[in-house]
């Protein structure tokens, strides 16, 4: 076997593991093993790209032995790489924005700016996240994966806030909210898991309208288990959320994808808007390997909003980048809204929510830290 041959046989290998990894995530089934797959879009888009460049190269110095095999492997990089691009085009300039940026004069409207972190609980770089509160100065503060020691490194730096709710762990699942707007309704609660916190408050902004804000934390898919419980309280919060009727905001790390079946059904089920789309993936985690990332914090909002600012921020010793966004609360209803539900949208996500709700488990992590 000659070198040139060999060659064709292992690009013609990769160009069909990414093809296999782009078509096992069609399965439309909550399992970790599966789901895992919807995470590694931009890097099995990249890895077809390159196959599909050697295989045209190949075909070109014209190895007739080989020919056939060649063809084989571009085909599959080819396939490969629009079933990826399908799915991140919304998050490129080539696709619309949904969200409306804020063009008009802050200073006649309210806005909202939001920080929201996943500290990692394990890391102890507290003075990095105290010197990114002091630098943004968020209105609203989010912190995820809080214990005892966060808590108490946080708290002197939360001072300037009205308002701070908190409910540190040990199990990953800790979590702080700090607001400088006085809340009104407030509760941290738990959906669907007693050991998953979540916070659903509202607060009335300076020009007199009222918010409510939603920050979340469901548990992140493993390859041996189910991802119902994720799923479930996304979609939970989707349902809710549909009702509302003041502005509303929707953020924290969902340990899911932008561009994946459960956001993206969330979305047509909230009728929120994602501010990504048009504009870019803006990866948050893994904070540690430039290779390994994906969007998993995000920020959905009512049309009541226009996006003025969103900004990934510096590393703080977490696994996630901290993001950072500003809205002006418009009401002007400039935005491209979400696709409407439809009635599977409904029984599906009323499945997945009952399915969870009858069982009685530890959440996925607890013991990782």
């Amino acid at each position: 076997m000659d070198t040139l041959f060999a060659l064709t046989v292992f690009l013609t290998g990769l160009s069909a593991l990414c093809l296999v990894m782009s078509l096992v995530p069609l399965v439309p089934e909550p399992h970790g093993m599966i789901r895992s797959f919807d995470f590694v879009r931009l890097q099995v888009f990249t890895l077809s790209a390159m196959m599909l460049i050697a295989s045209l190269v190949l075909l070109w110095l014209g190895d007739r032995v080989a020919h056939d095999l060649i063809v084989l492997s571009a085909t599959m990089a080819g396939v490969a790489m629009l079933i990826q691009f399908a799915h991140i085009l919304t998050f490129t300039p080539l696709w619309p924005k949904q969200t409306a940026r804020f063009t008009g004069n802050l200073d006649d409207v309210d806005t909202i700016s939001l920080l929201v972190c996943n500290v990692k609980q394990s890391n102890r770089d507290f003075d990095k996240v105290a010197s990114l509160i002091k630098t943004k100065k968020p209105d609203i503060a989010i912190f995820m994966e809080t214990d005892e020691a966060w808590a108490n490194a946080l708290k002197p730096h939360l001072s300037g806030f009205a308002d701070v709710l908190s409910y540190p762990q040990s199990n990953s699942y800790g979590l702080m909210f700090a607001s400088r707007f006085t809340l009104g309704e407030q509760q941290i609660q738990f959906l669907l898991n007693d050991e998953v916190p979540s916070v659903s408050c509202t607060m009335t902004l300076p020009r007199g309208r009222s918010v409510r804000f939603v920050a979340l934390h469901p548990e992140p898919p493993v390859p041996v288990r189910d991802t119902m419980g994720r799923d479930a309280e996304i979609l939970l919060i989707g349902e809710k959320a549909r009702n509302e009727k003041m502005p509303m905001i929707v953020t924290g790390d969902l340990n899911d994808v932008a561009w994946s079946r459960t956001t993206r059904r969330f979305l047509r089920l909230s009728r929120l808007m994602d501010p990504r789309q048009g504009r870019g993936v803006f990866n948050s985690f893994d904070a540690r390997h430039w290779f390994l990332r994906w969007p998993l914090d995000h920020v959905f909002h009512s049309p009541h909003f226009e996006l003025v600012t969103i900004e990934r921020q510096p590393f703080v010793g977490s696994d996630h980048f901290p993001m950072y966004f500003c809205f002006a609360l418009t009401g002007d209803n400039e935005n491209d809204l979400p696709p409407k539900a439809e009635e599977d949208d409904f029984n599906e996500a009323d499945g997945i929510v009952e399915s969870e709700k009858s069982r009685s488990r530890k959440p996925v992590g607890v013991d990782w830290e």
